[in-house]
């Protein structure tokens, strides 16, 4: 069995992926890595995990390198501007080694942008290229190909995702607008006044309005799928609830095109598509339907006093838009089911 290590394997990212590669049929977890957590034991940190992983969590930063060499496949579960540096550590010492980065490190094709948004410098302008954007419904065959895979982020893959097949068919103007809401978990595990239990409970809020880092990206893969530059407002909204997220996209239809026939449309382009799930022409997706699980659901409208597509898709931020979708990709790179250690329904509930 390959051996996979998880880099910033505490976080709540990182605990879904030790959770998914530990029932894998085809993996075995080596190593763990924590900054906050190194020299615990792992199921001390998470007792649901107690006599299954008992692993020891080793320095994110002072790995051994004969544990690096011996690896097949890391996933990078670690803040955003951390994952270049272990890049190339990675490769100094492993050429061979499979790597899926879960931060935006390198989702974002020009490094001008990535600065402009992240206030850093690129480190690893050269890499870039070499990283194929994971979002397997969209770049599959790219992903099977790569050594190198930039995992999407939760709102990125529920946006794009709901507009890609409109977009695509040259269906809809390239401007769009996403309203999207997230549980609070993608705010991640660390304290923060802003996400405790008073803060966020009965209430809901905007944020991150014209500066989100997530809408580069947004913008990045949809005018790749129009070919033509797209202009995104997006807006995401922090709801009282622990996972999911819930995007609501609006496009100017460029023709006239009724909802059945879109949905059909829809249908069809994610035919093949396992874990996408279009619903019935009027029904409309809920973030607990795709609870714990790798699906995105996905329900539309066409609105024609307006001439607009209202196309609503849901998934479970820390799964579909992190830990399952990154084990969806290391499928596809390992050349195993698509579908391997993620068939399962989503938590009911």
């Amino acid at each position: 069995m390959l051996k996979i290590g998880i880099l910033g394997a505490t976080g709540y990212a990182g605990q879904n992926l030790v959770w998914l590669i530990k029932h894998h049929p085809n993996v075995k977890l080596s190593f763990v890595t924590s900054r906050s957590h190194k020299g615990t034991m792992y199921s001390d940190i998470y007792p649901n995990m107690k006599g299954s992983v008992d692993l020891e969590c080793l320095d994110t930063s002072n790995i051994d390198a004969s544990i690096i060499r011996d690896t097949d496949l890391v996933f990078l579960a670690l803040p955003h501007k951390s994952s270049m540096g272990m890049v190339k550590k990675l490769l100094s010492i492993n050429p061979g080694i499979k790597i899926i980065d879960l931060s935006a490190d390198f989702r974002i094709n020009d490094p001008k942008t990535y600065e402009a948004w992240y206030n850093a410098p690129h480190e690893l302008v050269s890499l870039i290229d070499e990283f194929v954007f994971g979002l397997p419904e969209i770049y599959a065959e790219y992903v099977k190909k790569a050594s190198y895979v930039a995992n999407p982020g939760c709102y990125p893959t529920a946006s794009i995702l709901a507009l890609a097949p409109a977009m695509k068919a040259g269906l809809i103007e390239s401007d769009v607008i996403v309203d999207a809401k997230s549980g609070v978990s993608g705010a991640g595990r660390s304290a923060k006044t802003a996400n405790l239990y008073c803060e966020v409970n009965e209430s809901v809020k905007a944020y991150g309005l014209f500066n989100h880092r997530h809408t580069p990206e947004i913008a990045q893969e949809l005018s790749l799928l129009g070919g033509k530059s797209s202009k995104v407002v997006f807006t995401p909204h922090l709801v009282p609830m622990n996972r999911g997220i819930l995007s609501t996209c609006y496009g100017r239809l460029k023709e006239n095109i009724s909802s059945s026939e879109m949905t059909a449309l829809y249908k069809d382009f994610y035919k093949g598509k396992p874990f996408v799930r279009v619903l019935d022409n009027g029904v409309f997706p809920e973030t607990r339907n795709v609870r714990q699980s790798n699906f995105c659901d996905i329900g539309l409208a066409v609105d024609e006093t307006s001439s607009s597509l209202i196309a609503v898709s849901a998934i479970d931020n820390l799964m579909k838009g992190a830990a399952s979708q990154a084990v969806q990709n290391m499928n596809l790179m390992l050349g195993y089911d698509e579908k391997s250690g993620l068939d399962f329904t989503p938590m009911a509930p």
